[in-house]
């Protein structure tokens, strides 16, 4: 049998989260790691729950900070003049889009077939696109956000190691043909951009009750602001970003035990079976994006990939394609993932009921 978990002074456990997941942060970052910090800190907490017996914990007010911070960062992509441009195409990325959370939900089903993932796990843990929101969010909406966090960042590896291969075999683009625009606002700026949202967005959280209200209200503040151009093209600080992945992370790697990891691990064949089915069908949708609408196939394959947004949008402006179109898409994608998360977890919570 192997040895049970020994206690460890709140010192040394600090110490060997902070060590483990800043080192591990900074490998996975220079190895192109998507969300490197995320993924550092996750095995940090996973590095104390596994070996020792003594308790630990985000508090539940840097908790809800670091989801207000991931709320911010994706509000700050959602510019109504680039949703406006979707124009008469709107209704060939609504159907996208409904076929893609269709997908994610019969893949999610499919896994939640295993007796140890529940309905609203699987959904969560297989739905395509916003994965940083829906792992903020799962835990809350009564998922086990450890399984959500492999799946989700699993399947967006591999949408980002798939990526250029396909760009290239199928499509053959030109290279350098673009860049991406990056913000221009001075850091006061967007210092000032982040403490509006998180303190307004807090506080509508608090007063007007929504599910999951400590992510989607500070989202909604900033897609505001970041609509308006009242304080320039801002964007949330890398460091603020960094640390919203790290209170997220480490959270959910301080609820692993060595069951639920085990747990995880067996049902690894399984997903990477329906990650690669979801990517073939999503690829299907980006076909028929372009049979019914003027936008070419590139662009209609990188707007309906499930997951990778930012490394979706490099290939794009890099390959030449509607950069434009692309981000509306997926944005679109990924605020009716976020605001459909919520009433899924409802509706999933009264069917276990019922069968219950």
């Amino acid at each position: 049998m192997p040895a049970a978990p020994t206690p460890r002074t709140p010192v040394r456990t600090a110490l060997l989260v902070l060590v483990v997941s800043v080192t591990l942060s900074l490998l996975l970052a220079r190895a192109g790691v998507p969300s490197a910090v995320l993924f550092g800190s996750l095995v940090g907490g996973m590095a104390h729950a596994l070996t020792s017996s003594t308790p630990l914990a985000v508090p539940a007010v840097a908790f809800r900070v670091g989801q207000a911070l991931i709320g911010i960062t994706i509000g700050t992509l959602v510019s109504l003049s680039t949703l406006a441009g979707m124009g008469d195409d709107l209704g060939p990325i609504l159907a996208v889009t409904l076929g893609t959370v269709a997908i994610s939900l019969a893949a999610g089903r499919l896994l939640a077939l295993r007796r140890d993932v529940s309905a609203v796990t699987g959904s969560f843990a297989m739905v395509a696109g916003g994965a940083s929101g829906v792992v903020a969010m799962a835990h809350d909406l009564g998922a086990d956000d450890r399984v959500v966090t492999v799946v989700q960042y699993l399947r967006v590896l591999i949408v980002l190691v798939t990526l250029p291969v396909v760009t290239a075999a199928v499509f053959a683009p030109d290279r350098g043909v673009a860049t991406l625009r990056q913000a221009t606002a001075p850091l006061t700026h967007d210092l000032a951009y982040v403490a509006i949202a998180l303190l307004a967005g807090l506080v509508l959280a608090r007063y007007v009750p929504i599910p999951t209200g400590t992510l989607l209200a500070p989202m909604a503040v900033a897609a505001v602001l970041v609509s308006t151009g009242w304080l320039g093209d801002v964007a949330v600080p890398t460091g603020l970003q960094w640390l919203a992945y790290a209170l997220i992370g480490v959270q959910v790697g301080l609820r692993f035990t060595r069951a639920s990891l085990a747990s995880i691990t067996r049902m690894l064949p399984v997903v990477l079976v329906l990650i690669v089915a979801m990517i073939l069908l999503t690829g299907l949708m980006g076909v028929a994006l372009a049979w019914v609408t003027p936008v070419d196939g590139l662009t209609a394959y990188l707007a309906t990939t499930p997951g990778g947004l930012f490394a979706v949008l490099a290939t794009a402006a890099d390959s030449g394609s509607d950069v434009t179109y692309v981000t509306g898409v997926q944005v679109f994608r990924l605020l009716v993932i976020l605001l459909l998360t919520p009433l899924l977890a409802r509706w999933w919570g009264s069917r276990g009921q019922r069968g219950r």
